[in-house]
């Protein structure tokens, strides 16, 4: 059962969510449910087959972030990562729930991060899929200057001119949920978005060891993506979890990406009942 919802980020910008729910759910996975942000670049569909898996355990809720799919956003200044933090909070606010489970692919799982630094009282567990990378000042430089000709791309060709450099280098599986997104997106909200490359989200990767709740961490495989990071974070989170697999060229589309996590994932929650 798919149920849809308009709520307001901390900043009262209107921003899309869709709740999944299984009927006859019973909560047999935890107490809490579970927010899953999709990566950069896709909307909340590329999540609906691993929701639907999930949720015979818990409700599911899973928004558009801000500037992707129907969370249209072309204010690139209302684009930085303490926003998308406190839009994390903002829906467990509207939704009526204290505590979520929150996860994350790609961009999502540093939103998840920043939301658990942030936010801890709010944030019961971390799932974060395909960690994105942290740069270093020169590393953080280059990124700007990607992200910055990435929207001018965009703005002057077209989403699909923006992406088209990009993509051979990442992960099959990202390909295949851009390229379905985009028909569902708006070019100036995407290019707005892209300003987030201005921001920073962590200066170091030692910031993250103040994250202390429950995480499960599944590796990326790409230069934007590299697993290195993810089996960093494993040892640095003291409640830190290195799942068993991680992103991989077998995982093409968004079913794929749901038949490899959801068992590693429904474990973990289980697991999270117990503690």
């Amino acid at each position: 059962m798919t149920d849809t919802l308009t709520y307001g980020g901390a900043d009262g910008w209107p921003l899309f969510c869709a709740k999944i729910q299984a009927a006859g759910a019973t909560d047999r996975g935890s107490d809490l449910p579970v927010v899953l942000l999709h990566g950069g670049g896709p909307d909340h569909e590329s999540l609906l087959p691993l929701a639907r898996r999930l949720s015979h355990r818990q409700t599911v809720w899973l928004p558009d972030i801000r500037g992707y799919g129907r969370s249209i956003c072309p204010d690139a200044s209302r684009h930085t990562w303490s926003q998308y933090a406190r839009d994390v909070v903002a829906l467990l606010d509207h939704i009526g729930v204290e505590r979520a489970v929150i996860g994350g692919a790609g961009l999502g799982g540093t939103i998840a991060m920043r939301a658990a630094l942030a936010h801890p009282d709010r944030i019961g567990a971390l799932i974060l899929m395909s960690v994105e990378d942290i740069e270093d000042d020169e590393a953080k430089a280059a990124e700007v200057v990607f992200m910055d000709e990435f929207a001018a791309r965009v703005r002057e060709r077209g989403i699909d001119a923006g992406y088209a450099p990009i993509l051979p280098d990442l992960a099959p599986v990202i390909g295949t949920m851009v390229r379905d997104a985009i028909p569902r997106s708006d070019a100036a909200s995407v290019a707005a978005a892209a300003a987030i490359g201005h921001d920073r989200a962590f200066r170091h990767i030692e910031e993250l060891g103040a994250i202390e709740t429950p995480t499960l961490i599944f590796p990326g495989m790409d230069y934007r993506h590299p697993a290195a990071v993810a089996e960093h974070l494993s040892r640095l989170l003291p409640s830190g979890r290195l799942a068993a697999l991680g992103m991989s060229d077998e995982i093409r589309t968004a079913e794929d990406f749901a038949d490899a996590f959801a068992p590693g994932i429904g474990e973990f929650l289980t697991s999270l009942r117990k503690r």
